[in-house]
């Protein structure tokens, strides 16, 4: 039995997270239910696309994702069921996919067709949840929904390079619970665009000419009093590979994060200036 996953901005205070579980069970008896997180900020489509895109791969293949974010049907956003990297997603056709999709071809696309045989007002509950079971039992996309070529691409994921392409310039893409900044700029990007280059990375208005390798590298050789770092700001390609704009041991409960103590908001730019020749302040994390 394939694993089904859940991935929601419902929040666990309502009934909604229950009844899908609920329903998977009620067509699956032996359904193997995850949740990736139900707290994704209400209709953001790019938290979607992140916590997504980090997420799916760490599944065995076969595993079937349903994403339920700014998930009600009309002309514009239609649902889909897609086959991608060996796993299926059956989620809004709203630009969630675009991160994943942009770096793997999907191998099918359909453009899911049950909504007449199904009345709903809960899309989620109703339509995705057979339309999981159906893959799950082995049942063919084709069945639920028509063959489609395209998917909407979510324009904002990709940073923009200049002409000169001394000039990478991105955004804030999601803020985690530490109150780290993860900006949309990969490090494949920023190494094809960068060659070796020197930099600087501005964000907010702080300015940073250094992107480490670990959290804990910015205590240097100090290994015993490591608490004076403490709401140090650093910049780091994440495990995600992203640059991240962080707070060395953060807490938005308590001494706040990058976010909180940075000034830093979804979508803010980031920027990043290439300069001479030479090679960045940073080494591999390969």
């Amino acid at each position: 039995m394939s694993f089904i996953t859940l991935t929601s901005d419902f929040g666990t205070k309502d009934h909604f997270v229950g009844a899908v579980k609920g329903a998977i069970y009620s067509e699956l008896a032996d359904a193997k239910i995850v949740d990736i997180t139900h707290e994704i900020s209400p209709f953001n489509i790019t938290e979607t696309a992140y916590i997504l895109k980090n997420s799916y791969k760490s599944f065995p293949k076969g595993t079937i994702h349903i994403v339920g974010v700014d998930s009600e049907l009309s002309s514009d956003n239609k649902h889909i069921a897609i086959s991608l990297d060996d796993h299926f997603f059956v989620c809004p056709d709203n630009g969630l996919i675009s991160m994943i999709a942009s770096e793997i071809q999907p191998t099918k696309i359909v453009e899911i067709n049950i909504h007449d045989r199904v009345e709903s007002s809960f899309p989620v509950l109703d339509v995705f949840v057979k339309v999981a079971c159906f893959i799950a039992r082995g049942g063919n996309l084709t069945v639920i929904g028509k063959e489609i070529k395209e998917y909407k691409k979510l324009i904002e994921i990709q940073p923009k390079v200049n002409q000169a392409k001394n000039q990478l310039i991105g955004g804030v893409l999601y803020i985690d619970n530490y109150g780290n900044v993860i900006t949309n700029i990969s490090k494949k990007m920023f190494n094809d665009i960068g060659k070796g280059r020197t930099y600087k990375i501005n964000a907010s208005r702080y300015t940073f000419t250094k992107i480490y390798n670990k959290y804990n590298e910015i205590t240097g050789n100090n290994s015993t009093d490591t608490l004076q770092f403490d709401g140090s700001k650093l910049a780091i390609f994440n495990s995600a590979g992203f640059l991240e704009i962080a707070v060395y041991r953060s807490n938005l409960k308590t001494v706040g994060g990058a976010s909180t103590l940075l000034g830093m908001e979804y979508r803010d730019p980031v920027i990043v200036e290439f300069f001479m020749e030479s090679k960045p302040e940073y080494t591999s994390l390969n």
